[in-house]
């Protein structure tokens, strides 16, 4: 009898908590924070176009010389904002259409950048899913950084080496992450359907042609892998940067722990604090909380939403997590240390 009236309060919790979401959703639409933003987001694809087409025309006029490692940082730059477009593409922000989405995300993903939309779009799909979910989130797989006591005790040799300094290496290992999503996109096509795989795997190699061909034509060989190392070195700390305040150090779960959807949201998240400039900088991802909440609401209402979600967390006893940015680093990378000691 006692198991039935505890099954029957979780079924009532589970409810409410999910009712909980579905209040602040309509506090939301009521605001027109869900609404599409056409005008901002066709002025964004318009500037990165424009800017990208100024790097490369740049780098064509500049010629033999030591000064490309300048475009080399810049296009790394603008590549990751880029990126940023594409991420707001992949979550609908941007497109009604599914088709026009998936258009749009390999342009701007495997033309322009050469990472794989269709990759990127499944794995970070379940990362929002389960945020920070052993088991569930692959943003916490297993891999070079042991992101549980648990992935920590297993390592033995160098990777025990590497996950006792992993803190102090985060920020170097982040000059190869441009590299590493390349090769994951690459390795990823073996799991794709083979229409998809042609799509995927034939613009990735327009994008890998056309770039080395640019970069050994116009540049001798040692300039052209210099170029090549600052770009992609750049290109990866930033991306890793942005990401880095957005989920390291907040609550983990395990693998058979239940969560509501609101509070699996909010609690695995951190905001970053700041001006219009740190919202330029992070891609709008230092809202990361609204984002996770609400993924297809526009870049641009992340900023107005805010304030409604942090009073609705208050006023339900759900911890809201925001901080500086140097703080978020300093959270996440006391974390890494803790988890590989």
């Amino acid at each position: 009898m006692q198991t039935v009236l505890d099954e029957t309060s979780d079924r009532a919790g589970a409810e409410r908590h999910e009712s909980d979401h579905a209040r602040l959703t309509r506090l939301i639409r009521q605001e027109g924070l869900l609404d599409r933003r056409p005008g901002y987001y066709t002025v964004k694809i318009i500037t990165n176009a424009a800017l990208f087409a100024a790097g490369w025309i740049g780098f064509a006029l500049l010629g033999n010389t030591w000064y490309q490692l300048l475009i080399a940082a810049f296009m790394a730059v603008l590549f990751t904002h880029i990126a940023f477009l594409g991420h707001d593409i992949g979550h609908r922000q941007v497109f009604r259409t599914r088709r026009a989405a998936e258009v749009a995300g390999v342009v701007h993903g495997n033309l322009a950048i050469g990472l794989s939309r269709g990759w990127w779009v499944d794995k970070h799909n379940r990362h929002h899913s389960h945020p920070n979910h052993v088991g569930k989130d692959p943003d916490i797989a297993e891999g070079v950084i042991a992101w549980t006591p648990e992935q920590a005790g297993r390592r033995r040799g160098a990777g025990r080496f590497l996950a006792r300094r992993q803190g102090q290496l985060f920020f170097p290992l982040l000059l190869l992450e441009g590299l590493n999503l390349h090769v994951s996109s690459i390795r990823a096509l073996t799991q794709q359907p083979v229409r998809r795989r042609c799509i995927e795997g034939g613009t990735l190699l327009v994008h890998g042609v056309a770039y080395l061909g640019a970069l050994f034509t116009v540049l001798p060989p040692g300039k052209a892998v210099a170029f090549l190392a600052v770009h992609k070195a750049v290109f990866g700390l930033y991306m890793g940067s942005t990401f880095a305040p957005n989920h390291k150090g907040m609550p983990i779960f395990g693998a058979d722990e239940k969560i509501d959807y609101l509070r699996r949201q909010v609690l695995t998240s951190r905001n970053v604090r700041g001006g219009r400039m740190t919202d330029f900088l992070l891609g709008g991802l230092n809202y990361q909380i609204e984002h996770h909440l609400f993924p297809s609401m526009p870049r641009p209402y992340l900023r107005r939403a805010r304030p409604i979600v942090q009073g609705y967390c208050r006023d339900h006893g759900i911890a809201y997590c925001e901080t500086g940015l140097l703080t978020s680093y300093r959270q996440a990378l006391r974390y890494l240390n803790e988890v590989g000691s």
